[in-house]
């Protein structure tokens, strides 16, 4: 069975030049866990073509922020932020069984909670204490003119909901996504109808003082999590138990709603980061990470 206690890892630049360079934490720990028993792991890149050939190699696959192309594959990303991450067989956040779990702020202890998420928002958002201001923050993700099926209106149609209420709204581009002339001539749209609206601006300075978030699933919607925002999803997520679900209340009752919004988001950063994700630096790292590779089918 040698031979198949062999790791491809599949990735792009440039985790895939920190990987090789022995600088990704949560590859080097997996890597020394699997070569303790007798794995062999070869890093290498992604792409269409060594995707498409990965089903036929022999062993198991590993992918980041990707979809695993076979029954032996798993998908690994952070869990927003580091030292936490998850290592799943599928690569849509809203299908994970974090997802799917049920979040009871009954099991968790108000002080323990509260001093985690102290300490998570000095040490990732750090700064002065967050205001509630007047504007409501829409981070935008991509494909801004197209609803697709985990959504429950497109990009455009969130910010439009979001416009009708009169209160200032700020829509910032994310910094990673390219936006098309039809993507830009449709937000000029939006602004031409509604003066309240303005496109572009600091998203984590404009984060810090909202109202609240209106988001698809952006990772800014957690950060907003984590400042204690309010935050409206207008998609599934995997973040989803203590916001508002504009598909399950309805668009505009989901943002009515959300200026009074008060949700249990300590405990929940504490079961969602520390009691359910792979929390690198926690004592048992090792332990809940080889568990995590059994439940993913790996023979460990």
């Amino acid at each position: 069975m040698g031979e198949d206690l062999l790791l491809n890892v599949y990735l792009h630049p440039p985790v895939l030049q920190m990987a090789k360079a022995g600088r990704l934490g949560f590859l080097n720990r997996m890597t020394g866990l699997l070569q303790e028993r007798g794995w062999t792991v070869r890093i290498g890149h992604s792409g269409d073509g060594p995707r498409a050939l990965a089903p036929a190699r022999p062993g198991f696959a590993l992918f980041n922020m990707e979809r695993p192309t076979h029954d032996r594959a798993l998908t690994f990303r952070l869990a927003y932020h580091y030292p936490y991450w998850r290592l799943e067989r599928q690569a849509e956040r809203w299908r994970w069984p974090i997802a799917r779990a049920e979040f009871d702020p009954d099991r968790i202890g108000d002080g323990p909670a509260a001093n985690f998420a102290a300490r998570l928002r000095e040490r990732v958002l750090p700064g002065p204490e967050p205001q509630r201001g007047d504007h409501i923050l829409i981070p935008l993700q991509g494909h801004l003119r197209k609803r697709r099926s985990f959504q429950s209106a497109s990009p455009v149609g969130m910010i439009r909901h979001a416009a009708m209420t009169g209160r200032p709204c700020i829509a910032t581009l994310h910094p990673k996504e390219i936006y098309d002339d039809r993507d830009q001539q449709a937000l000029e749209r939006l602004q031409d109808e509604f003066p309240n609206l303005t496109v572009g601006g600091d998203t984590a300075a404009l984060l810090r003082d909202c109202a609240f978030v209106v988001t698809q699933n952006s990772s800014v919607g957690f950060d907003g999590l984590i400042l204690g925002k309010p935050v409206v999803l207008f998609a599934q997520s995997d973040f989803h138990h203590v916001t508002l679900n504009a598909a399950h209340l309805g668009a505009d009752r989901a943002i009515a709603m959300a200026p009074d919004h008060q949700a249990p988001v300590q405990k929940f950063l504490d079961w969602f980061l520390r009691r359910n994700s792979l929390d690198m630096m926690a004592p048992d790292a090792d332990e809940r990470l080889i568990q995590a590779m059994k439940k993913g089918g790996w023979p460990v």
